[in-house]
C-alpha cells in the first residue's frame, strides 16, 4: 500500500498532537478522548473499553482467527494531585520512573479544569504511604491554582518542534507509538473501505489495543490478559519508545525489539516481523561481514535486544500470547536530558528535565513496518523454510549418509 506526502503530513501532525497531551498513571482520559474523536471520524471502526478501561479498535466485521494486534500505551511518567495543602500549594505523587536528581526544584505545569498552572516542586514529602514519591508544588505569582485531587501535572516544557530531523517534544513514550498505530492502521482502513470485495475478504484481521498504567507495572496489559481483552490466538505487536544507545541510535530505523531486561519475546513473530522489514527495505538490517557497509538497504532498519528497559510484550507473553515489539529509540528517556553523564557522575551542570526526542524518519519508517506487518505477517517462522532450503541444496558437503543414501 502506498503512502502518499499528504498521509506523511497527516501522521505527522497526529504525532505532534498526541505527543503534547498531559497524561499521567491511571489519568489517560485526554490521551483516550483524542482517540475516541479520531475512531468517531471513520465509520465501521468499533471502539470498545474492556474492564480496566484499556481502548479497544476493531474493524467492523473483524472476527477472524489469529488477530495481529497493535498495541501501545497511553501514560508517561507524570505527577497526580494528592491533595490541595493552600492556597497555591500542592501535593503530588509522581507515577513513573525518573532519577531523584532531576525533581531538585523542577518547574512543572499542573493542568487543571481552568487551564494549566506553573510553578516549582519545593521538595520532597517523606513519611508518607503508599508506593510513589510524594511532593510539594507551588505555583508561580498569588498562588490562586484552581486544581483538585486528580488533576495532572506535567514537566514544563517549550511546545514541540522540529530540529534536525527530529520532534522534540513533551511525551514521546509512549505517545508517539500510539501515533504511529493509528497513522498504521488509517492506511489499512482506507485500504480496506476503497478496496474492492475481494480484498476486503481477504484482508487480515488487525485491531488496536491502547493499554493504561504502563509505567507502574504495565497493570494495564497485565489486566487486559487476566480480562482475555484479546483473543487467546492473537498476535501482539506491541509498540515502544527505547532508550537509545550507540548501538541503537536515533536515525538508525525502527527496530525489531527482540527482547528487553526481563525477557525474550516470542522468536516466531519476531522472525516474521524483521522478514517483513527485511522485504520493505531490501535487505537485512546490518550487512554481513562479506559485505560493504554501501551494500545496506536505503530504508533503515534495526533489530535490537534494548534491554535497557521492560515492556509489554514480556507480560504478553508471560500470558501466554505471541508476543514480540517494535520501537522507536528515543533520545532523552523519560524526560532526562543527558542522561548518560549524570548516570555516571560526569555532568557538569545541575540535572535538568527535557523534551523526549525520536527521529521522523524512524516514526515514519515505523508506520511503513506496521502496514506492512497488517498487509501479510507470516504464520510459519522464516527461518524453517531458509533451514529447509540450506538442506535440500547444500546437504550434499556431507557426503554419503551411513547406511542411507547421499
Amino acid at each position: 500500500m502506498s503512502i502518499t506526502p499528504e498521509d506523511r503530513a497527516r501522521h505527522r501532525r497526529w504525532l505532534f498532537e498526541l505527543t503534547q497531551i498531559p497524561t499521567a498513571t491511571g489519568h489517560e482520559a485526554r490521551v483516550e478522548a483524542w482517540i475516541e474523536r479520531w475512531v468517531k471520524e471513520r465509520p465501521g471502526l468499533e471502539l470498545s473499553c474492556d474492564r480496566a478501561g484499556n481502548l479497544h479498535i476493531a474493524m467492523e466485521g473483524s472476527g477472524g482467527r489469529a488477530p495481529v494486534y497493535f498495541t501501545a500505551h497511553l501514560d508517561h511518567p507524570a505527577f497526580v494531585v494528592e491533595r490541595v495543602v493552600g492556597p497555591g500549594t500542592l501535593q503530588m505523587s509522581f507515577r513513573g520512573g525518573v532519577m531523584d536528581e532531576y525533581f531538585v526544584e523542577a518547574r512543572v505545569a499542573v493542568h487543571t479544569a481552568a487551564g494549566p498552572r506553573a510553578g516549582m516542586l519545593k521538595g520532597e514529602v517523606t513519611g508518607q504511604a503508599g508506593p510513589f514519591k510524594q511532593y510539594l508544588w507551588e505555583e508561580d505569582g498569588d498562588g490562586a491554582a484552581a486544581a483538585v485531587p486528580g488533576d495532572v501535572g506535567v514537566w514544563d516544557l517549550p511546545p514541540a518542534e522540529e530540529i534536525d530531523g527530529c520532534i522534540h517534544t513533551a511525551a514521546c513514550d509512549d505517545l508517539a507509538a500510539a501515533a504511529a498505530a493509528l497513522a498504521a492502521y488509517d492506511v489499512l482502513y482506507q485500504a480496506r473501505r476503497h478496496g474492492d470485495a475481494e480484498g476486503r475478504r481477504e484482508a487480515q484481521d488487525v485491531r488496536l489495543l491502547f493499554t493504561r498504567a504502563e509505567e507502574v507495572g504495565f497493570i494495564g496489559a497485565i489486566a487486559a490478559c487476566k480480562h482475555g481483552t484479546m483473543p487467546g490466538d492473537a498476535r501482539v505487536l506491541a509498540l515502544e519508545n527505547s532508550r537509545a544507545f550507540p548501538e541503537s541510535p536515533i536515525g538508525g530505523g525502527p527496530i525489531v525489539r527482540v527482547g528487553d531486561r526481563l525477557s525474550v519475546f516470542s522468536p516466531g513473530l519476531t522472525a516474521a516481523v524483521a522478514a517483513r522489514a527485511e522485504e520493505i527495505a531490501g535487505g537485512a538490517a546490518t550487512v554481513t561481514a562479506q559485505q560493504k557497509l554501501s551494500a545496506g538497504p536505503a530504508w533503515k532498519w534495526q533489530r535490537k535486544l534494548m534491554a535497557g528497559g521492560a515492556c509489554e510484550a514480556t507480560v504478553f507473553c508471560h500470558a501466554g500470547y505471541e508476543a514480540t515489539c517494535l520501537c522507536l529509540p528515543l533520545g532523552n528517556y523519560h524526560n532526562m536530558a543527558d542522561l548518560a553523564a549524570v548516570q555516571a557522575g560526569t555532568s557538569t551542570a545541575r540535572p535538568r528535565v527535557g523534551r523526549e526526542f525520536v527521529s521522523l524518519a524512524d516514526f515514519d519508517g515505523l508506520v511503513d513496518l506496521l502496514v506492512g506487518c497488517g498487509e501479510k505477517l507470516p504464520t510459519s517462522p522464516p527461518i524453517g523454510e531458509r533451514i529447509e532450503k540450506l538442506w535440500s541444496e547444500r546437504r550434499f558437503v556431507l557426503g554419503k549418509e551411513p547406511g542411507g543414501a547421499n
